[in-house]
């Protein structure tokens, strides 16, 4: 029961529900693990090859599956009980921090086995995204919403921030990455056993729609006639596409910064300190009026700041830079989350979030393998230069073409 009628408890109003709580946790557990996983992932492939190539390959092997999966990932989620989507997620992504450890284990001469887990971690996540965005909704009473995915976004940036500088310092003491896939494998069985006890709201049982091409392909239908929808989730999408540097960071903090792995673990999380004081603030001061002209300065500052990066031959510099990286895109990312909850209604949720996962996945995955590529040619620095012109460029772009989006005022409450 929430507990909403105290004042002081306003800004923490989505913790006074026990499923929201539970959900929570389960998120710190599984992106903790994620984040580890990918320290130790990037820092060993590069380790083997010593080419910034491979890391963008890491990125696409993780992509791929969910541009293949996601119609019927998100029909999924749309179709059977989602908490139990949840589950089955968790302990897939506990089995595959289980065979790196095996891997790395039997000694990991040739990145090739290392590319066959992450494309099971891409398949595994294309099933996990999607249900995991459609219940929220049913945790919070819809007056809480705009709370609850203000603190769902702290607690994910929370463990962006920490997840990289264990994932960093546990590579460094156990001297390889054994111990961090370990840690991995223990924090998505937590996941697990906090979606075991979660108990959304009830709801209006969910009609079963027979499957066809027609179901299937109905949340791409709808997002293409919601020209908000799909003006906010395409911006996210080739800004972040072109301006995302996170693949590179293996080749500042060892070639350019040459600094090690430690430094590795700091530049990962910077973004999220800035991510995760801006979710905080969003959280106990919600944006009220002009939520279209605020995502759109954010989303050109996040261009911005990632060209002071990419210049920077200093750490601390390179940590400031990427801190308001990361508190620029917050605030869009907060925006379009609920934007396309609030413009959705529940029995489309499964299928429109999946198209949401994957330009999601498409702007992280598809951009690592854009920067690795662009390195390959050009070199990390102008790579990641280049990369933030083209997100300024973006973002000017998109004005003009989605006046929807450059006009959008006050978020409203959500479907049920």
């Amino acid at each position: 029961m929430s507990s909403a009628a105290n004042p002081g408890n306003a800004g923490r109003v989505a913790f006074t529900y026990p499923a929201f709580t539970l959900y929570a946790l389960a998120r710190l557990c599984i992106v903790l693990a994620t984040e580890m996983q990918s320290v130790a992932v990037g820092w060993q492939v590069y380790e083997i090859t010593r080419r910034p190539l491979d890391l963008g390959l890491v990125g696409l092997a993780q992509f791929l599956p969910g541009i293949l999966l996601f119609l019927v990932s998100g029909h999924a989620a749309d179709r059977y009980d989602r908490r139990k989507v949840l589950m089955f997620g968790y302990a897939g992504f506990a089995t595959c921090s289980a065979l790196l450890l095996g891997i790395t284990w039997r000694g990991a001469h040739t990145v090739y086995p290392i590319y066959a887990v992450m494309v099971l971690v891409g398949v595994v996540r294309s099933f996990n995204a999607p249900a995991s965005r459609a219940i929220l909704p049913h945790l919070v009473a819809g007056e809480h919403f705009q709370n609850a995915v203000a603190w769902n976004a702290t607690v994910f940036q929370t463990a962006t921030i920490l997840g990289p500088a264990f994932g960093g310092l546990a590579y460094t003491i156990f001297r390889g990455p054994a111990g961090v896939y370990a840690m991995a494998m223990a924090a998505a069985m937590g996941a697990f056993s906090a979606a075991v006890r979660m108990k959304p709201q009830a709801t209006k049982p969910r009609a079963r729609e027979t499957v066809s091409w027609k179901t299937i392909l109905a949340g791409l239908h709808y997002i293409w006639r919601q020209k908000l929808i799909l003006g906010s989730i395409s911006l996210d999408l080739f800004a972040v596409l072109l301006g995302g540097a996170v693949a590179l960071l293996p080749v500042y903090a060892r070639d350019v910064l040459s600094a090690g792995p430690w430094a590795l673990g700091l530049l990962r999380c910077a973004p999220g300190v800035g991510a995760g004081v801006t979710a905080i603030v969003m959280a106990h001061r919600p944006l009220r009026t002009r939520a279209g002209p605020t995502m759109l300065w954010c989303v050109a500052g996040f261009g911005v700041f990632t060209i002071l990066f990419g210049i920077s031959r200093s750490l601390a510099l390179s940590l400031v830079a990427l801190v308001l990286v990361g508190a620029s895109d917050m605030v869009s990312v907060v925006i379009r989350a609920i934007l396309v909850q609030v413009a959705t209604p529940d029995e489309m949720r499964g299928r429109v979030n999946a198209v949401d996962v994957i330009f999601v996945g498409a702007s992280n995955e598809l951009g690592a393998f854009e920067s690795g590529v662009t390195a390959h040619w050009l070199g990390a620095v102008p790579a990641v230069v280049l990369g933030g012109a083209g997100a300024l460029v973006v973002t000017a772009i998109w004005a003009w073409a989605f006046p929807e989006l450059r006009h959008a005022d006050e978020l409203v409450m959500p479907h049920k």
